[in-house]
């Protein structure tokens, strides 16, 4: 995760190029070619979207090596079910979504367990916390490694929804086809993940980490 997305934490607006409506046309086509059996054509979608695929599962499992293994068992199984896929513009989140599964079947697969249990009755953290400047992200050096340290922290439902939300882009309503939570829990969670996130934050951040 870049620092670039550790503002959108903040509410920072920082400046993006967009040429989705391009990279859309031409991703439509692969999708359209891909189904027909165009190797070359899957092999584009691969190279088009592997990266996202690779940096989520990275961070659900912490371990480069795993994220290998879940992102190729991934396009597997896209490759299979190209068919399946209803809406081309969620080409990404229907990606992700898979990738979500790979990881929650591996994890079963090792005998370890998510924590998933509810935290309707958690307290939400009500502080005021002041919002840095951009130059203050950007001029933080240390500041990527606490954010790692802080989203470890987060239970990993928890974090995945704000990976979503974040680092790629999602909109809420493909946050809950991804995740298969209602549109208000989806709001919920990540409203709480930021949360932590800021508190956790906020002493460094709050005066730019400087003394």
């Amino acid at each position: 995760m870049s620092l670039r997305r550790v503002a959108h934490l903040f509410a920072v607006r920082m400046t993006v190029a967009d040429d989705a409506s391009s990279t859309e046309d031409g991703e439509r086509r692969l999708l359209a070619r891909a189904r027909r059996g165009d190797p070359v054509a899957f092999r584009g979608l691969f190279e088009q979207h592997a990266p996202a695929v690779w940096r989520f599962l990275r961070d659900l499992f912490r371990d480069d090596a795993a994220a290998d293994e879940a992102t190729q068992e991934t396009f597997v199984r896209a490759h299979g079910r190209l068919g399946a896929l209803r809406d081309d513009a969620r080409l990404a989140s229907w990606l992700l979504g898979i990738a979500r599964y790979v990881y929650l079947e591996a994890r079963r697969g090792r005998g370890q367990h998510l924590d998933i249990a509810a935290e309707e009755s958690e307290p939400l953290l009500e502080s005021a916390l002041p919002s840095p400047s951009p130059e203050d992200l950007l001029l933080d050096r240390e500041l990527e490694g606490l954010l790692a340290v802080a989203l470890g922290e987060l239970r990993e439902e928890r974090r995945a929804a704000l990976l979503l939300r974040i680092d790629h882009g999602l909109p809420y309503e493909e946050i809950a086809q991804v995740m298969g939570w209602s549109l208000p829990k989806v709001k919920n969670e990540i409203h709480r993940a930021r949360l932590q996130l800021r508190e956790r934050l906020a002493a460094h951040v709050g005066n730019g980490g400087r003394p």
